[in-house]
């Protein structure tokens, strides 16, 4: 039997009250906006916001693939969540 394929995953760190509200989203607006599931949701608005960022920052253009396991892992350090805007 074929190893099924593996997707490469993500794991999102939210606050408490951020994960309410994206659940609160989902339940009240995501099978209108066509979401099976909140990772439907987290993926298309995600991939919205990378659109954003290719225009403003990359002339419109994808980015050269990043391979799995080049990033930093793990949660936030103190200094990064006081230096973040999740308002925008």
């Amino acid at each position: 039997m074929a190893k099924p394929k593996r997707i490469p995953a993500f794991t999102p760190y939210y606050t408490e009250d951020q994960a309410a509200q994206v659940r609160a989203a989902f339940k009240a607006a995501g099978l209108q906006e066509g979401d099976a599931s909140v990772s439907d949701l987290i993926v298309r608005a995600t991939m919205r916001e990378v659109k954003r960022l290719q225009r403003k920052y990359n002339a419109g253009k994808p980015w050269p693939p990043v391979p799995a396991g080049e990033l930093r892992r793990g949660q936030r350090t103190m200094d990064e969540m006081q230096h973040r805007n999740e308002e925008t």
